[in-house]
Protein backbone atom coordinates (compact mmCIF):
# COMPACT_ATOMS: atom_id res chain seq x y z
CA UNK A 1 0.00 0.00 0.00
CA UNK A 2 2.81 2.43 0.65
CA UNK A 3 4.26 1.50 -2.48
CA UNK A 4 1.68 2.46 -4.13
CA UNK A 5 0.94 6.44 -2.43
CA UNK A 6 5.09 6.51 -3.21
CA UNK A 7 4.55 5.74 -6.88
CA UNK A 8 1.40 7.92 -7.26
CA UNK A 9 3.19 11.20 -5.33
CA UNK A 10 6.81 10.09 -7.46
CA UNK A 11 5.20 10.38 -10.85
CA UNK A 12 3.64 13.59 -11.37
CA UNK A 13 6.93 14.88 -10.18
CA UNK A 14 9.01 13.45 -12.83
CA UNK A 15 6.15 14.30 -15.04
CA UNK A 16 6.99 17.74 -13.61
CA UNK A 17 10.46 17.60 -13.39
CA UNK A 18 10.47 16.18 -17.33
CA UNK A 19 8.10 19.32 -18.43
CA UNK A 20 10.49 21.96 -16.54
CA UNK A 21 13.18 20.48 -18.33
CA UNK A 22 11.42 20.82 -22.05
CA UNK A 23 10.60 24.29 -21.61
CA UNK A 24 14.08 25.07 -20.48
CA UNK A 25 15.52 23.70 -23.80
CA UNK A 26 12.61 25.31 -25.46
CA UNK A 27 13.67 28.91 -23.99
CA UNK A 28 17.20 28.10 -24.71
CA UNK A 29 16.83 27.50 -28.40
CA UNK A 30 14.54 30.62 -28.35
CA UNK A 31 16.81 32.55 -26.90
CA UNK A 32 19.46 31.28 -29.37
CA UNK A 33 17.54 32.20 -32.56
CA UNK A 34 17.10 35.70 -30.85
CA UNK A 35 20.29 35.92 -30.72
CA UNK A 36 21.31 35.36 -33.86
CA UNK A 37 18.64 37.30 -35.30
CA UNK A 38 20.28 40.62 -33.22
CA UNK A 39 23.48 39.81 -34.67
CA UNK A 40 22.07 39.60 -38.55
CA UNK A 41 20.26 42.78 -37.99
CA UNK A 42 23.36 44.35 -36.44
CA UNK A 43 25.26 43.29 -39.38
CA UNK A 44 22.76 44.48 -41.90
CA UNK A 45 22.57 48.14 -39.77
CA UNK A 46 26.65 48.23 -39.99
CA UNK A 47 26.56 47.24 -43.53
CA UNK A 48 23.73 49.92 -44.53
CA UNK A 49 25.94 52.31 -42.13
CA UNK A 50 28.87 51.58 -44.68
CA UNK A 51 26.63 52.22 -47.40
CA UNK A 52 25.85 55.66 -46.48
CA UNK A 53 29.38 56.81 -45.43
CA UNK A 54 30.38 56.11 -49.01
CA UNK A 55 27.14 57.62 -50.19
CA UNK A 56 28.18 60.63 -48.31
CA UNK A 57 31.54 60.90 -49.53
CA UNK A 58 30.72 60.35 -52.96
CA UNK A 59 27.93 63.36 -53.07
CA UNK A 60 30.78 65.21 -51.35
CA UNK A 61 32.87 64.72 -54.64
CA UNK A 62 30.69 64.75 -57.04
CA UNK A 63 29.62 68.22 -55.05
CA UNK A 64 33.14 69.75 -55.63
CA UNK A 65 33.09 68.42 -59.32
CA UNK A 66 29.99 70.28 -59.81
CA UNK A 67 30.61 73.42 -57.94
CA UNK A 68 34.30 73.36 -59.94
CA UNK A 69 32.39 72.98 -63.25
CA UNK A 70 30.09 75.67 -61.96
CA UNK A 71 33.09 78.42 -61.48
CA UNK A 72 34.48 77.37 -65.14
CA UNK A 73 31.17 78.55 -66.53
CA UNK A 74 30.83 81.57 -64.64
CA UNK A 75 34.34 82.54 -65.62
CA UNK A 76 33.92 81.35 -69.01
CA UNK A 77 30.43 83.40 -69.49
CA UNK A 78 32.38 86.43 -68.45
CA UNK A 79 34.90 85.87 -70.32
CA UNK A 80 32.29 85.53 -73.71
CA UNK A 81 30.52 88.60 -72.44
CA UNK A 82 33.57 90.83 -71.85
CA UNK A 83 34.67 89.21 -75.77
CA UNK A 84 30.82 90.25 -77.25
CA UNK A 85 30.48 93.55 -75.41
CA UNK A 86 34.62 94.26 -77.15
CA UNK A 87 32.95 92.99 -80.58
CA UNK A 88 30.28 95.16 -80.21
CA UNK A 89 32.05 98.41 -79.52
CA UNK A 90 34.29 97.43 -82.36
CA UNK A 91 31.03 97.06 -84.56
CA UNK A 92 29.75 100.28 -83.53
CA UNK A 93 33.34 102.25 -83.93
CA UNK A 94 32.94 100.36 -87.81
CA UNK A 95 30.08 101.45 -88.65
CA UNK A 96 30.66 105.26 -87.27
CA UNK A 97 33.47 105.38 -89.37
CA UNK A 98 31.64 103.93 -92.82
CA UNK A 99 28.65 106.22 -92.05
CA UNK A 100 30.82 109.64 -91.85
CA UNK A 101 34.37 109.16 -92.89
CA UNK A 102 33.96 107.30 -95.88
CA UNK A 103 35.19 102.85 -96.35
CA UNK A 104 38.27 102.48 -94.99
CA UNK A 105 41.04 101.22 -97.91
CA UNK A 106 43.04 98.68 -96.91
CA UNK A 107 46.44 99.69 -97.27
CA UNK A 108 47.96 96.04 -98.38
CA UNK A 109 45.77 96.32 -101.81
CA UNK A 110 46.53 98.15 -104.39
CA UNK A 111 42.72 99.92 -106.19
CA UNK A 112 42.91 101.91 -108.82
CA UNK A 113 40.18 104.75 -108.17
CA UNK A 114 38.64 106.56 -110.67
CA UNK A 115 38.69 109.74 -110.66
CA UNK A 116 35.03 110.05 -110.55
CA UNK A 117 34.72 108.07 -107.90
CA UNK A 118 36.97 110.29 -105.67
CA UNK A 119 34.84 113.46 -106.56
CA UNK A 120 31.91 111.30 -105.71
CA UNK A 121 33.18 111.13 -101.81
CA UNK A 122 34.24 114.55 -101.49
CA UNK A 123 30.53 115.64 -102.59
CA UNK A 124 29.58 112.55 -99.97
CA UNK A 125 31.18 114.42 -97.17
CA UNK A 126 30.88 117.51 -98.13
CA UNK A 127 26.86 116.72 -97.67
CA UNK A 128 27.62 114.68 -94.73
CA UNK A 129 29.19 117.51 -92.78
CA UNK A 130 26.16 120.35 -94.13
CA UNK A 131 23.72 117.84 -92.45
CA UNK A 132 25.55 117.60 -89.26
CA UNK A 133 25.20 121.08 -89.22
CA UNK A 134 21.93 121.49 -90.06
CA UNK A 135 21.31 118.76 -87.34
CA UNK A 136 23.18 120.90 -84.34
CA UNK A 137 21.46 123.89 -85.87
CA UNK A 138 24.73 125.24 -85.87
CA UNK A 139 24.28 129.43 -85.07
CA UNK A 140 27.47 130.07 -82.65
CA UNK A 141 29.89 132.53 -84.40
CA UNK A 142 32.71 133.29 -81.24
CA UNK A 143 35.06 131.06 -79.70
CA UNK A 144 36.15 131.56 -75.90
CA UNK A 145 39.40 133.51 -75.43
CA UNK A 146 39.57 133.60 -72.01
CA UNK A 147 37.87 132.96 -68.27
CA UNK A 148 37.96 136.70 -66.95
CA UNK A 149 37.28 136.51 -63.72
CA UNK A 150 35.32 134.42 -60.39
CA UNK A 151 32.91 134.95 -57.76
CA UNK A 152 32.96 132.59 -55.08
CA UNK A 153 29.42 132.43 -54.41
CA UNK A 154 29.25 129.96 -51.26
CA UNK A 155 31.37 127.08 -49.70
CA UNK A 156 28.80 124.29 -48.10
CA UNK A 157 28.88 120.94 -48.93
CA UNK A 158 31.51 118.24 -49.46
CA UNK A 159 34.49 117.94 -52.01
CA UNK A 160 32.67 116.50 -54.80
CA UNK A 161 29.07 117.68 -55.95
CA UNK A 162 27.81 119.93 -58.44
CA UNK A 163 25.25 123.37 -58.79
CA UNK A 164 23.34 124.79 -61.91
CA UNK A 165 20.90 126.59 -63.12
CA UNK A 166 18.26 125.47 -65.98
CA UNK A 167 19.58 126.82 -69.26
CA UNK A 168 16.22 126.19 -71.05
CA UNK A 169 13.65 127.63 -68.40
CA UNK A 170 13.40 131.32 -67.77
CA UNK A 171 13.50 130.48 -63.84
CA UNK A 172 16.04 131.70 -61.84
CA UNK A 173 16.01 128.81 -59.45
CA UNK A 174 19.39 126.74 -58.24
CA UNK A 175 20.18 123.05 -57.79
CA UNK A 176 22.49 122.14 -55.49
CA UNK A 177 23.31 118.20 -55.89
CA UNK A 178 25.78 116.99 -53.24
CA UNK A 179 28.19 114.26 -53.16
CA UNK A 180 29.34 111.55 -55.90
CA UNK A 181 26.26 109.52 -54.67
CA UNK A 182 23.13 110.51 -53.96
CA UNK A 183 19.47 110.70 -54.20
CA UNK A 184 18.69 114.44 -52.81
CA UNK A 185 18.30 117.39 -54.90
CA UNK A 186 18.32 120.71 -53.18
CA UNK A 187 16.00 123.78 -55.10
CA UNK A 188 16.52 127.44 -54.42
CA UNK A 189 13.93 129.78 -55.30
CA UNK A 190 17.21 132.04 -56.48
CA UNK A 191 20.79 132.65 -56.11
CA UNK A 192 19.85 135.06 -52.80
CA UNK A 193 18.24 132.42 -51.30
CA UNK A 194 21.03 130.31 -51.86
CA UNK A 195 23.20 132.37 -50.51
CA UNK A 196 21.87 132.74 -46.83
CA UNK A 197 23.31 131.61 -43.95
CA UNK A 198 20.43 128.92 -43.45
CA UNK A 199 19.60 128.10 -47.49
CA UNK A 200 18.85 124.40 -46.53
CA UNK A 201 15.58 125.35 -44.17
CA UNK A 202 14.33 127.36 -47.65
CA UNK A 203 15.17 124.70 -50.17
CA UNK A 204 12.81 122.48 -51.83
CA UNK A 205 14.01 118.74 -51.20
CA UNK A 206 13.40 116.20 -54.72
CA UNK A 207 13.84 112.64 -53.59
CA UNK A 208 15.24 110.78 -56.49
CA UNK A 209 14.11 106.95 -56.81
CA UNK A 210 17.36 105.89 -57.78
CA UNK A 211 20.72 107.46 -56.80
CA UNK A 212 23.35 108.92 -59.02
CA UNK A 213 26.75 108.62 -59.59
CA UNK A 214 30.04 110.85 -59.79
CA UNK A 215 29.27 114.79 -60.31
CA UNK A 216 28.30 114.44 -64.35
CA UNK A 217 24.64 115.57 -64.11
CA UNK A 218 22.84 118.61 -65.54
CA UNK A 219 19.31 120.27 -65.39
CA UNK A 220 17.85 121.14 -69.09
CA UNK A 221 14.38 121.75 -69.93
CA UNK A 222 12.97 120.78 -66.08
CA UNK A 223 14.55 117.34 -66.85
CA UNK A 224 17.66 116.12 -64.66
CA UNK A 225 19.75 114.05 -66.51
CA UNK A 226 22.01 111.47 -64.88
CA UNK A 227 24.58 108.66 -64.40
CA UNK A 228 22.80 105.89 -62.47
CA UNK A 229 24.33 104.71 -59.44
CA UNK A 230 25.37 101.16 -59.51
CA UNK A 231 25.01 100.73 -63.62
CA UNK A 232 27.31 100.70 -66.53
CA UNK A 233 25.94 103.60 -68.86
CA UNK A 234 22.13 103.91 -67.71
CA UNK A 235 21.34 107.73 -68.34
CA UNK A 236 18.32 108.90 -66.38
CA UNK A 237 15.75 111.43 -67.07
CA UNK A 238 14.41 112.88 -64.03
CA UNK A 239 11.08 115.03 -64.53
CA UNK A 240 11.52 117.79 -61.40
CA UNK A 241 8.39 118.86 -61.63
CA UNK A 242 6.32 115.60 -61.58
CA UNK A 243 9.29 114.01 -59.50
CA UNK A 244 9.43 110.65 -61.71
CA UNK A 245 11.38 108.92 -63.87
CA UNK A 246 10.28 110.47 -67.65
CA UNK A 247 12.92 108.31 -69.90
CA UNK A 248 16.17 106.28 -69.99
CA UNK A 249 18.98 104.94 -72.28
CA UNK A 250 22.38 103.15 -72.19
CA UNK A 251 25.35 104.86 -73.81
CA UNK A 252 27.54 102.83 -76.09
CA UNK A 253 31.02 101.96 -74.87
CA UNK A 254 30.65 104.28 -71.80
CA UNK A 255 31.43 103.90 -68.13
CA UNK A 256 34.13 101.37 -67.77
CA UNK A 257 37.24 104.12 -67.21
CA UNK A 258 36.69 107.32 -65.70
CA UNK A 259 36.19 110.41 -68.04
CA UNK A 260 38.79 112.28 -66.31
CA UNK A 261 42.15 111.01 -64.30
CA UNK A 262 41.54 113.13 -61.52
CA UNK A 263 37.87 112.98 -61.13
CA UNK A 264 37.65 109.44 -60.94
CA UNK A 265 34.29 109.38 -59.52
CA UNK A 266 32.82 110.24 -62.74
CA UNK A 267 32.43 107.92 -65.02
CA UNK A 268 30.24 109.58 -67.75
CA UNK A 269 29.84 113.82 -67.89
CA UNK A 270 26.87 115.37 -69.48
CA UNK A 271 26.87 118.72 -70.61
CA UNK A 272 24.65 121.35 -72.19
CA UNK A 273 25.16 124.22 -74.75
CA UNK A 274 23.38 126.28 -77.53
CA UNK A 275 22.95 122.81 -79.33
CA UNK A 276 21.74 120.74 -76.51
CA UNK A 277 22.78 117.83 -74.31
CA UNK A 278 25.68 116.05 -74.79
CA UNK A 279 27.45 113.46 -73.02
CA UNK A 280 31.36 113.00 -72.38
CA UNK A 281 33.35 110.05 -71.52
CA UNK A 282 36.58 108.06 -71.75
CA UNK A 283 37.31 104.84 -73.41
CA UNK A 284 39.87 101.97 -73.39
CA UNK A 285 39.78 101.50 -77.11
CA UNK A 286 40.41 105.27 -78.09
CA UNK A 287 43.85 104.93 -75.54
CA UNK A 288 41.49 106.76 -72.82
CA UNK A 289 40.76 109.89 -74.97
CA UNK A 290 37.82 111.75 -74.58
CA UNK A 291 34.63 110.58 -76.88
CA UNK A 292 31.39 113.19 -77.61
CA UNK A 293 28.53 111.93 -78.05
CA UNK A 294 25.13 114.39 -78.99
CA UNK A 295 22.37 113.09 -77.31
CA UNK A 296 18.29 113.82 -78.25
CA UNK A 297 17.14 115.19 -74.97
CA UNK A 298 13.35 114.42 -76.26
CA UNK A 299 14.14 111.25 -77.39
CA UNK A 300 17.09 109.98 -75.58
CA UNK A 301 18.67 108.54 -78.39
CA UNK A 302 22.49 108.87 -79.71
CA UNK A 303 22.48 111.09 -82.82
CA UNK A 304 26.67 110.97 -83.38
CA UNK A 305 29.85 110.59 -81.82
CA UNK A 306 33.14 111.60 -81.81
CA UNK A 307 36.58 110.12 -80.93
CA UNK A 308 38.51 113.26 -80.15
CA UNK A 309 42.68 113.68 -79.68
CA UNK A 310 41.72 115.58 -76.06
CA UNK A 311 43.48 112.46 -73.14
CA UNK A 312 41.63 111.86 -70.09
CA UNK A 313 45.15 112.07 -68.39
CA UNK A 314 45.68 114.39 -65.78
CA UNK A 315 42.12 115.79 -66.82
CA UNK A 316 39.92 116.94 -64.31
CA UNK A 317 37.18 118.41 -65.35
CA UNK A 318 35.18 119.23 -69.25
CA UNK A 319 32.67 121.55 -70.87
CA UNK A 320 30.47 122.17 -74.01
CA UNK A 321 30.46 125.52 -75.38
CA UNK A 322 29.38 126.29 -79.28
CA UNK A 323 29.83 122.57 -80.14
CA UNK A 324 33.29 122.32 -79.01
CA UNK A 325 34.71 120.31 -76.22
CA UNK A 326 37.11 122.30 -73.42
CA UNK A 327 39.28 119.85 -71.31
CA UNK A 328 40.29 121.17 -67.89
CA UNK A 329 43.77 119.54 -66.72
CA UNK A 330 45.97 120.31 -63.40
CA UNK A 331 48.30 118.20 -61.86
CA UNK A 332 47.69 115.44 -59.58
CA UNK A 333 48.94 117.26 -56.40
CA UNK A 334 47.40 120.31 -56.93
CA UNK A 335 48.30 123.74 -58.63
CA UNK A 336 46.05 125.63 -61.52
CA UNK A 337 43.87 124.55 -63.34
CA UNK A 338 43.75 125.31 -67.24
CA UNK A 339 42.44 124.56 -70.57
CA UNK A 340 44.86 122.39 -72.66
CA UNK A 341 42.56 120.73 -75.33
CA UNK A 342 39.92 122.20 -77.51
CA UNK A 343 38.20 120.07 -79.95
CA UNK A 344 35.17 121.80 -82.02
CA UNK A 345 33.04 118.56 -83.62
CA UNK A 346 32.41 120.83 -86.87
CA UNK A 347 35.42 121.23 -88.14
CA UNK A 348 37.86 118.05 -86.86
CA UNK A 349 40.63 120.23 -87.88
CA UNK A 350 39.82 122.77 -85.44
CA UNK A 351 42.04 121.30 -82.51
CA UNK A 352 44.03 123.46 -80.25
CA UNK A 353 46.30 121.19 -78.06
CA UNK A 354 47.06 124.54 -75.64
CA UNK A 355 45.32 127.23 -76.00
CA UNK A 356 46.94 128.68 -73.20
CA UNK A 357 43.34 129.30 -70.86
CA UNK A 358 44.01 129.58 -67.15
CA UNK A 359 41.36 130.01 -64.32
CA UNK A 360 42.15 133.04 -62.50
CA UNK A 361 43.12 133.69 -58.89
CA UNK A 362 41.92 129.90 -58.04
CA UNK A 363 44.35 127.54 -56.85
CA UNK A 364 42.57 123.65 -56.61
CA UNK A 365 40.96 121.49 -57.91
CA UNK A 366 37.23 121.31 -59.61
CA UNK A 367 34.86 118.66 -59.28
CA UNK A 368 32.58 119.61 -61.79
CA UNK A 369 32.66 122.52 -64.18
CA UNK A 370 29.27 122.85 -66.11
CA UNK A 371 28.77 125.90 -68.71
CA UNK A 372 25.38 127.62 -68.78
CA UNK A 373 24.44 128.52 -72.79
CA UNK A 374 22.23 131.38 -71.61
CA UNK A 375 24.32 133.40 -68.91
CA UNK A 376 27.44 132.66 -70.47
CA UNK A 377 29.18 131.33 -67.74
CA UNK A 378 30.87 128.64 -65.80
CA UNK A 379 29.10 126.75 -62.85
CA UNK A 380 31.76 125.48 -61.40
CA UNK A 381 32.30 123.37 -57.50
CA UNK A 382 35.88 123.60 -56.18
CA UNK A 383 36.61 121.95 -52.95
CA UNK A 384 32.92 122.38 -51.33
CA UNK A 385 32.96 126.04 -52.94
CA UNK A 386 30.59 126.80 -55.39
CA UNK A 387 31.85 129.02 -57.95
CA UNK A 388 30.64 131.57 -61.33
CA UNK A 389 33.34 132.25 -63.69
CA UNK A 390 32.90 134.46 -66.49
CA UNK A 391 34.32 134.16 -69.43
CA UNK A 392 35.65 136.21 -72.70
CA UNK A 393 34.83 135.03 -76.31
CA UNK A 394 36.01 136.62 -80.04
CA UNK A 395 34.43 136.19 -82.99
CA UNK A 396 35.61 132.92 -85.32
Amino acid sequence: MVVLQVHFFLVPFLMSIMGAAQYLMQDAALLSYIDQRFLSLEKRLEKCNQDVLEYVDEFRDFSKTVLSRLAGLNTDNAEVKSEVENLLLRIDHAQRDIDYFGSVTDSNACIEVHEDLVKQQLLEEAEGKKKLKLMLNASCDHVLAGIRSLKVVKKTGGKHGSWMKDPGKKHTKIYLLSGSINNVILEFANIMTFMENNHTLKARRVLLPLPWEGTGHVIYQGFLFYHRYGSLNEIIKFNIQRRNVADQMLLPGAGRIPAYQLSPQTKIDLAVDEQGLWALHAEPETEGNIVITKINHVTMAVEHSWDTRCSSKDAKAAFMACNTLHVVYNSPSGGTSHIQCVYDVLDALNIYINPGLHFPKRQGSHSTVHYNPKEKQLFAWGDGSQIIYKLHTEQK
